[in-house]
């Protein structure tokens, strides 16, 4: 997810008045230099009793409208623990968690740590949440409309279609995935060595949380791209149990779909980033 245009200049804008009214409402003292993310700003506070906290503010889209209910179902095994919750300004109070990330792990190491969070986040399907069919019917058709001549290899794109569709029909409810699990998302843990964060949940099959662990962390790869992918792929599908060909499928369509979206935001297109696409695509497909 991208924001632009007047909807995010006017967020940004807002943002100083509306962390300000957030930590007074909760009684919050601000505790440290706020950092951010790509669509939210994260903010230490600690509370009325001195716990040390943070505020965690959104940029109200699709992807952040059900985090707080992820998180609640969570209720902090596996991840972060959730405080409290104002989801119309789309405002989170989360426990304090380390700086230190999986980067700090070897790729396979951090893979294991994953696999073993996603049997504990992977819970039963929530009514309130949307389902990745949904979406992915969507994106499909957008993949289906690009020309022949697009710079992504077309049998990828053929293959990608034709697995979107027969994991998308009669797909059932599934469970609650995170939606974009990679390395820079399972924070060091002072209660448990590592803990989840930032979930853009969805109702759908699990096998679609693999592909984030494969693109992060591409350039360590260099010069053992294949045989790198497959080392990541696999250790996450034996140690998180996952049905192998299923989750080959998933890699499959969302590398593709990556790589659509890369060449159609023309203004912002990274040439790196889509040959990191094809490459992971193929390495999962060959």
């Amino acid at each position: 997810m991208a924001a632009r245009g007047q909807d995010w200049a006017d967020w940004v804008a807002a943002l100083p008045r509306l962390t300000r009214a957030v930590t007074a409402d909760w009684q919050l003292r601000p505790d440290g230099p706020a950092t951010h993310g790509h669509c939210s700003l994260v903010m230490p506070v600690r509370t009325t009793a001195g716990a040390a906290a943070v505020v965690k503010v959104s940029f109200p889209d699709d992807e952040s409208e059900h985090e707080h209910l992820a998180l609640r179902r969570w209720a902090g095994d596996g991840a972060v623990r959730l405080l409290s919750a104002d989801p119309h300004r789309r405002a989170v109070l989360l426990e304090r968690l380390g700086t230190d990330d999986l980067s700090t792990l070897d790729d396979v190491a951090a893979c294991e740590v994953v696999a073993g969070l996603y049997r504990r986040i992977h819970l039963p399907a929530m009514p309130q949440l949307r389902t990745l069919a949904s979406y992915v019917e969507r994106w499909v058709a957008e993949l289906a409309a690009l020309p022949r001549s697009a710079a992504i290899p077309h049998r990828l794109v053929e293959q990608a279609l034709s697995t979107a569709a027969d994991l998308t029909t009669d797909a059932p409810a599934g469970s609650v995935i995170h939606g974009d699990l990679h390395y820079g998302n399972v924070l060091a843990a002072d209660r448990e060595p590592w803990l989840v964060i930032d979930p853009k949940p969805v109702n759908g099959d699990p096998h679609y949380e693999i592909a984030p662990m494969l693109w992060n962390r591409f350039g360590e790869l260099a010069g053992d791209v294949r045989d790198g992918v497959r080392r990541r792929f696999y250790t996450l599908v034996d140690a998180g149990g996952f049905d192998e060909e299923r989750a080959r499928a998933w890699v499959v369509v969302r590398m593709v779909l990556n790589a659509m979206w890369a060449l159609r935001d023309e203004t912002t297109a990274d040439p790196a980033w889509l040959t990191t696409c094809i490459a992971v695509a193929k390495a999962v497909a060959d």
